[in-house]
């Protein structure tokens, strides 16, 4: 019999806010332990919380982007549970009326059938916002401490229908939520610093079953390559239970690198062991038109369709596109460096190799990056005038890097111009012929590889500057001539 995973994702995203949630303590990550914290967020009696705006503003534009229902008024409710890291002793979140449900995203997954691409939608539960919980931290010899920097945060939290149908329908959802959440600027997506973590729900039944089987949750995936070696690991564990008739209990479960598995965590909780009632403190989030409007005008062009456009108005391939995409900042320098330069393909190319990789090397986002797009753009110039060479380009490129020194400002300073006078190279090529006779010989009775060679000769005596194009002439002119 075969078997297909059901699987469905909650998402909890960090809001990019300055202050917490609910007081105006820090959300800067790497604080001392303890030290971004009040009455508010440490649950004193008689604290009171006030909802921040910037964080319903974000929660807002996040669903919209999300082809999301907004509801106009919206209701925070108490999620009762005891946890050493939860103050409180329960957590604000919103259940029966969230800031919106119903959305769908259509995404292009990887590879063909038919030669056709597959497109596949997917459909989203609902999106709320609610309040993070501290930090309990696991110290060798058994105790515990515990750290409430993080008590409060503002998190949005995207809870999607059970619609995926493989680990990697999963991780094409979750790397275009992100790149839809920093395309906003309402989430930095740092899965390393936990302000993007996934959990996700999970269940196998027979192919062609329209009935769910029993779900496991694996809980706080915090990068893309443990959601994905997690979830196909717990496909096969289920469907090997279920093969050898054993029952899959509900539970919550965790992935543990060192032994490659899921583990048990602890029993999975029903919405009803939360007892959820409505959060006394709080006014009910009603958000004017007038508002809705400003925030839906904040919104930009989204990623998908922004890679669809530069496919169509660049001529580039779909992975290029997908890369030069991957963030707002990245998208926009190519925009301003094609906006100097008609070469939309050559900026593409030098974007993903040498510029992104350099960038990777000194651990630098794009908006830091010391080549202007406008020094981009006149790189690429020199190049298809003439005046460099792609090999020396490069070389120019790594200075730029180093200095934020305009490209013809390092090429006039250190002699970088290349040889296009056909007298200048002539002499070099005739000198490289009369030094290497016995190669010119064998070339001629046959071994016509030895054309690299020469070249390579030429090019050693000029440093790299002389015109390959025109050398490459030059010794076929006196190659073919003696």
């Amino acid at each position: 019999m075969e078997f297909e995973p059901v699987i469905g994702l909650e998402v909890h995203a960090q809001l990019l806010t300055k202050s917490k949630i609910f007081c105006s303590c820090s959300t800067k990550y790497g604080a001392a332990p303890n030290s971004n914290t009040c009455p508010v967020c440490l649950g004193l009696p008689g604290a009171l919380p006030v909802l921040n705006r910037e964080a319903v503003a974000m929660a807002v534009k996040a669903s919209l982007a999300l082809g999301c229902r907004l509801n106009l008024k919206s209701i925070f409710a108490r999620k009762n549970y005891f946890y050493p890291d939860l103050p409180k002793g329960y957590q604000i979140s919103q259940y029966d009326c969230p800031v919106a449900e119903d959305g769908e995203v259509e995404l292009e997954l990887s590879g063909l059938e038919n030669g056709i691409s597959k497109f596949k939608k997917f459909r989203i539960n609902r999106l709320h916002l609610e309040d993070d919980a501290g930090k309990s931290i696991h110290v060798p010899g058994g105790d515990t401490r515990v750290n409430l920097n993080r008590t409060g945060v503002p998190l949005a939290e995207i809870v999607t229908e059970a619609d995926f149908r493989s680990s990697n329908e999963a991780y094409a959802f979750l790397s275009y939520l992100r790149r839809v959440l920093l395309y906003l600027e309402v989430c930095d997506g740092n899965m390393d610093e936990g302000s993007l973590r996934c959990d996700a729900n999970i269940s196998v039944r027979p192919l062609g079953d329209s009935t769910f089987g029993t779900k496991t949750e694996i809980k706080n995936l915090n990068s893309f390559r443990f959601l994905r070696k997690a979830l196909d690991y717990e496909i096969e564990r289920q469907i090997g239970a279920v093969r050898k008739g054993k029952r899959i209990e509900q539970e919550t479960r965790l992935w543990d690198e060192a032994s490659q598995t899921t583990m048990t965590m602890r029993s999975k909780e029903e919405a009803h062991d939360y007892r959820y009632f409505p959060e006394p403190d709080l006014l009910p989030v009603v958000i004017p038109e007038e508002w809705l409007d400003e925030l839906r005008n904040e919104i930009p062009e989204l990623p998908e369709a922004r890679k669809q456009r530069f496919i169509a108005q660049f001529g580039l391939d779909k992975e290029s596109a997908l890369l030069l995409t991957q963030s707002r900042a990245f998208a926009d320098y190519f925009e301003e460096a094609v906006s100097h330069c008609r070469r939309p393909v050559a900026i593409s190319n030098w974007m993903s190799g040498d510029l992104t990789r350099d960038l990777k090397r000194d651990n630098l986002d794009i908006r830091e990056c010391p080549v202007s797009p406008e020094n981009l753009a006149e790189l690429v110039k020199l190049v298809d005038k003439g005046t460099i060479s792609g090999k020396i380009a490069k070389d120019v490129f790594s200075k730029m890097f180093e200095s934020g020194d305009e490209p013809g400002q390092i090429v006039s300073r250190e002699g970088l111009k290349q040889i296009s006078s056909a007298d200048q190279l002539t002499e070099i090529v005739t000198a490289v012929l009369e030094a290497n006779s016995d190669k010119v010989t064998a070339y001629r009775n046959g071994k016509l590889g030895l054309i690299g060679f020469f070249v390579g000769q030429v090019m050693r005596e000029t440093k790299g500057q002389a015109n390959p194009k025109l050398v490459n002439q030059l010794l076929g002119e006196r190659l073919g001539s003696e």
